[in-house]
């Protein structure tokens, strides 16, 4: 501690993002001098349409030290496996993008290159057969793998869906035991200083003057602090990702959970299906310049498996980023810093991580321009990674059937970006640069999934020998199908941690014999007829 120490944190803006910060900061800041000050009024609401996430969420909570089976009961959580994508390569097809690698290198080369090499000697089934999150998501199944787990099972790699609002809640809990403050209000102004433009304090309309030294912004698009009082200006990525507009509706959900996200593209947009424990998350994302919101709120009704629970909610956003994460003493965080839409489950992710990016770089009262900087860069090249990989999604179509696919399929992307659709289109390959989210099994899963098939093999493939990497391939995909039928169904893992799911259509038929004990990551024994995995 020394005298340029930040004595207060104020956060702007509860939901998701806001308590999510005030839970971090919480735990890292706990130093018996930096004060946190949450701000949020019950009469603004939060946005809330992503409710699915990708798996570093999990470093997130192990860090809080949640218990992951309390989150899961309290959030109305299920597990996520992958993303199923139907109709976007063409109309009638669908594959499958799952956490986890795509089987095992051989030999120092990498899997999708043998896969690659073998599809010219035989038909192949698609890459998903050998990764066991895959396997498992399409079996239905799912349990996480214990520590010392031998098997195939230790490749299982899962994330969450669950209530965007109820996890809300369960982090401010989190974080007010913790200590943090929370003030019921709505800013009327925002005090800054003269000299130099820094916040200095918020004015609520009931009169209340919160001071601070460090805000952090997580009111939403409107970006209170960062772009009404700062002006910092805000980067429209709508050239690329057209989508300006979304409807979302809960449904009755029809039996058990799936363990995966579905997408399917629609006419102007796509339809995401998010299963939790007692309702089904939907919602359409569209362009409005091909589609009124009156159409798409049918088009969405239309579709849905089961009766609606509420009134279908409108939402309008412009997908892009502020110029600046981080301006003189605010740092934004979610809508408040940018917008990518959900359609790779990345909106959580980018909160978190600009979380731990505000904590690696913490600032004392002094600023340095060194740090923002930073945190500046890495945000910037982390948006734009998770920017390129959604655009492949829509410019990786075959698609002509309607005038946004037609717009789509022939629109010019970022270099960047046909960069990496050019290197892999010639010969399979994928380089992960810098702080990249997306591993080579994601680009591979959605590449090949759309059609964008390498002309070649990389020439260090056929230096092993075809008939035993054959023989490797196929041992990999059974083992990854034997291991899936051992595994409990999904709704059944969830019945088993005390998760609200309806029960099962039909108990299982009784084993003779119990088999041997399962142990899950929880280290909770779940016995069913099985070998040990």
């Amino acid at each position: 501690m020394n005298e340029h120490t930040i004595r207060h944190v104020v956060i702007l803006g509860g939901g998701t993002a806001g308590w999510m910060a005030a839970a971090a900061l919480s735990r890292f800041l706990n130093n018996g001098v930096t004060r946190i000050t949450l701000v949020e009024s019950e009469e603004i609401g939060t946005v809330g349409v992503g409710e699915a996430t990708i798996p570093p969420l999990l470093t997130f909570n192990r860090m809080l030290g949640i218990d992951e089976q309390d989150f899961i009961r309290a959030t109305g959580g299920t597990f996520k496996l992958g993303i199923e994508f139907v109709d976007w390569g063409g109309l009638g097809e669908r594959y499958f993008h799952p956490f986890g690698a795509h089987g095992h290198d051989l030999g120092g080369v990498h899997f999708h290159q043998l896969y690659l090499r073998e599809r010219q000697r035989r038909v192949m089934q698609d890459i998903s057969a050998w990764s066991m999150s895959a396997v498992a998501a399409q079996a239905g199944k799912f349990a996480p793998p214990s520590p010392t787990a031998q098997s195939a099972v230790k490749e299982l790699l899962y994330a969450y869906h669950f209530d965007a609002a109820r996890y809300a809640d369960f982090l401010r809990g989190y974080a007010e035991r913790n200590g943090v403050r929370r003030v019921e209000g709505k800013v009327a102004a925002v005090a800054q200083r003269p000299e130099d433009g820094y916040v200095t304090a918020l004015r609520l309309e009931d009169g209340q003057t919160i001071a601070g030294e460090l805000f952090v912004d997580c009111s939403g698009f409107r970006g209170l602090l960062i772009e009404e009082t700062l002006a910092t200006g805000y980067e429209d990525w709508r050239r690329w990702l057209p989508c300006d507009r979304a409807v979302a509706v809960p449904s009755a959900l029809a039996g058990d959970p799936d363990p995966y996200t579905r997408a399917t593209a629609r006419g102007a947009g796509w339809q995401w299906r998010i299963p939790l424990q007692e309702r089904m998350g939907n919602g359409l994302v569209y362009c409005s310049d091909y589609q009124s919101r009156e159409s798409a709120e049918r088009e969405l009704l239309h579709h849905l498996e089961g009766a609606p629970l509420a009134q279908p909610r409108h939402l309008a956003f412009t997908t892009g980023r502020r110029a600046l994460a981080w301006n003189r003493n605010v740092v934004a965080l979610g809508l408040a810093s940018g917008f990518v839409e959900p359609l790779e489950s990345t909106s959580i992710h980018l909160v978190q991580s600009g979380i731990a990016k505000l904590i690696a770089l913490f600032p004392d009262r002094r600023f340095a321009a060194v740090e923002r900087d930073e945190y500046n860069a890495q945000m910037h090249e982390l948006y734009e990674d998770v920017r390129d990989f959604v655009i492949l999604h829509y410019k990786a179509t075959r698609r002509d059937d309607t005038r946004f696919w037609e717009r789509c399929r022939t629109m010019d992307v970022p270099a960047s970006l046909q960069r990496k659709i050019d290197l892999f289109r010639a010969k399979g390959r994928v380089f992960r640069e810098g702080r990249e989210l997306f591993a080579t099994t994601s680009w591979v899963a959605v590449c090949l999934g759309q059609h964008i098939v390498p002309d070649e093999h990389e020439p260090a493939a056929d230096a092993l020998d075809e008939e035993r990497v054959a023989e490797a391939i196929e041992q990999m995909r059974r083992d990854y199908l034997a291991v899936a039928d051992k595994l409990p169904r999904h709704g059944d893992f969830l019945r088993h941690i005390g998760a609200a799911t309806a029960p099962a259509a039909a108990p299982p038929p009784a084993a003779p014999d119990p088999g041997p004990t399962f142990s899950f990551a929880s280290e909770t024994p779940f016995n069913f007829s099985a070998d040990p995995l």
